[in-house]
């Protein structure tokens, strides 16, 4: 999901107008949108632990047949590099995995820093803007 989607699990003018025209055609499209909004960032997460689970399910699976999904090829010096090189291979898909889920969270890092800072800019600009408003206002004294 790149920062800038137009749909994103955020309050943004999108969003909001998404939910509320649901809310207004059929009421349980605005309570999935809703839904989304609020918990939309877990999503990722929650794809990884389902293919996280899945996957740990097909290798118990593998490992109580004895060599995996594959039949004995009837080498013995075969089976066992075989054996060897698809383990390898799975260290290597779970550091992929690793480094996705870091990558992930770093991405999420980021989109936050950058609502932060939008958000002190817009404080700042709103500051300004009131006490300029302020110093325009000036009551004059009345003299008694």
């Amino acid at each position: 999901m790149t920062q800038t989607a137009l749909i994103r699990p955020a309050w943004t003018p999108a969003t909001i107008a998404l939910m509320v025209l649901g809310f207004m055609v059929f009421w349980p499209l605005g309570l999935a949108m809703l839904a989304y909004i609020i918990w939309g960032d877990r999503l990722d997460t929650f794809k990884a632990d389902v293919n996280r689970a899945t996957d740990d399910l097909a290798s118990s699976f593998r490992k109580k047949s004895g060599h995996g999904t594959y039949a004995s090829s009837g080498n013995a010096a075969f089976d066992d590099w075989r054996d060897n090189e698809l383990s390898r291979l799975d260290e290597e898909r779970k550091k992929l995995d690793e480094m996705r889920t870091e990558f992930d969270q770093h991405m999420r890092d980021l989109r936050m820093a950058r609502d932060r800072q939008e958000f002190e800019q817009f404080m700042a600009d709103r500051q300004a803007r009131q006490s300029k408003t302020k110093k325009g206002r000036s009551v004059p004294e009345i003299d008694g």
